[in-house]
């Protein structure tokens, strides 16, 4: 996240307001789900995963969606 320079306040709101646009039921150990939010004007993707027995969130990864590989709304591939 530093080196793309998104901050935690940015991934934490993207996960209680952004847009969950994909789930990834069968992955393990907790299933995840990637979400879709914006900061500053640009869009982002979180995928994160719920442990529900402790009730901590793991954030996998954050990212830029690429315009070349993401429809124009970020919410399917192309």
């Amino acid at each position: 996240m530093f080196e793309r320079e998104i901050g935690v306040s940015d991934v934490m709101d993207i996960l209680e307001t952004g847009d969950i646009i994909a789930r990834y039921d069968r992955d393990r150990p907790y299933p995840s789900r990637l979400v879709l939010g914006w900061s500053g004007g640009r869009p982002l993707h979180v995928v994160a995963a719920d442990d529900p027995e402790s009730d901590v969130t793991v954030v996998i990864t954050v990212y830029r969606p690429d315009p070349d590989m993401w429809t124009r709304d970020f919410r399917r591939r192309r």
